[in-house]
């Protein structure tokens, strides 16, 4: 186990050094100038140049690299052009949005998903099961942009049910700080109608951004559960006389749950990298928000430092997976 770690941990390191090695020759790429970007439309020659200066664009490109990944060693993933602030905490600052949004697109993802696929291959070729394996179907095609707009059109502007955008109203403001995920804080602290406000403006982007992930994990469950039905193991139970729904759900689910933790892990990254266009249609304040801002305005330090953190989501995300299936089957061992 403990080599098992220490491997995927040196792997963790190389992954995440290529990423930054590879969004480092990405930026020196596009054929745009981040000095004149920074300095502005109107900057004379000597404004451009005392920019370039300021963030070392004026040294070789090899020495920027050196540069660039010491900094990285030591926390420092350079300042950005726009906002003029290290990146690292314009991170710290949109990240916890990104994060409440993401969770409740998993919480949603969990509660309707997963339950829905089971139900769905319990009753196979049912009206129920065509009802689930057509609503996964819309779910899957349907963009996201396109479901959010429609959200906000239908119970947003028509029937005025949930607000259109933003984390709170504008007269709100936000719960005492203390982790930065205004749901959580406010039970925490105890400011009720913040957490009221706060879950109402988080129901439709979250349901926004989970749309096509709750598809999948249908499909996938589904999928799964109806391969273990077929075993052995399933046929005596049955045959013992217990439901077909205890059958599937007590005997049949833990053996299926390895696609689907495997398709949980690859959704947390996916999600938090995916939030671009729900965060911009809902003006939510996360970290998808700004790194589109920061596209448009070819910030390329904090384009780099966005990348670099959802890379880093990734890599740990993936290590957690592998240790839950030593929880859930203790069969598997990685010695």
């Amino acid at each position: 186990m403990t080599r098992f770690l220490l491997r995927r941990l040196v792997w963790m390191v190389v992954v995440i050094w290529g990423v930054v090695t590879l969004t480092f020759v990405i930026s020196h790429l596009v054929p745009a100038d981040p000095a004149r970007l920074a300095a502005g439309v109107h900057a004379g020659p000597a404004q451009v140049a005392s920019v370039r200066k300021q963030f070392g664009l004026d040294k070789p490109v090899y020495v920027q690299y050196v540069i660039y990944v010491k900094g990285v060693l030591q926390g420092n993933l350079g300042t950005s052009l726009v906002t003029r602030r290290p990146v690292l905490q314009d991170l710290l600052d949109y990240w916890p949005a990104t994060i409440e949004l993401t969770l409740f697109a998993l919480f949603v993802y969990v509660v309707v998903g997963i339950p829905a696929g089971i139900i769905s291959a319990v009753y196979r070729d049912s009206p129920l099961d065509q009802g689930t394996r057509v609503a996964a179907l819309f779910g899957a095609s349907m963009p996201a942009f396109w479901f959010g707009l429609l959200l906000q059109l239908l119970f947003g502007k028509d029937l005025g049910w949930f607000p259109l955008d933003g984390r709170l109203g504008l007269l709100s403001s936000p719960p005492p700080h203390v982790t930065g995920l205004y749901v959580l804080d406010s039970l925490l602290t105890g400011h009720w109608q913040d957490f009221i406000a706060a879950l109402h403006h988080l129901v439709m982007p979250g349901i926004t951004l989970g749309l096509t992930s709750i598809a999948f994990v249908m499909r996938l469950s589904r999928a799964s559960l109806l391969e273990i039905i077929g075993r052995d193991y399933i046929r005596t139970a049955r045959a013992k006389g217990l439901s077909p729904f205890r059958t599937v759900v007590v005997h049949g689910f833990r053996n299926a749950m390895f696609p689907i933790i495997t398709l949980t892990g690859l959704q947390i990254g996916s999600l938090m990298g995916g939030a671009v266009l729900v965060e911009d249609i809902f003006d939510w304040p996360g970290i998808g928000r700004y790194a589109l801002q920061s596209v448009e305005r070819m910030d390329f330090p904090a384009i780099m430092g966005v990348t670099l953190g959802v890379s880093v989501v990734y890599v740990v995300v993936n290590l957690v997976v592998d240790l839950v299936y030593m929880l859930v089957d203790p069969r598997i061992r990685y010695d």
